[in-house]
């Protein structure tokens, strides 16, 4: 190989193959898929929404109280 061949230049050959080449397009019904199933966990857990903000305030005040409470002092 000499240095002008070193690929100085782009490569103009092609492949040939035996498949049509491949190109895109949408999968409009994989999105609808994603869109009914992200709506039925949507109005599943909905009602669940009250008792879980419950159960979170309630874990953040008693790990505010457990902070304030003394630790160790006991004689």
């Amino acid at each position: 190989m000499s240095q002008a061949d070193s690929g100085a230049e782009p490569v103009k050959k092609m492949f040939r193959t035996v498949t049509p080449p491949y190109h895109g397009h949408p999968d409009s019904e994989m999105n609808a898929i994603g869109i009914a199933m992200f709506l039925g966990l949507l109005v599943l857990l909905l009602p669940l929404l009250p008792f879980l903000i419950i159960v979170w305030l309630i874990s953040k005040l008693t790990e505010g109280l457990a902070q304030k409470a003394p630790v160790g002092e006991e004689e």
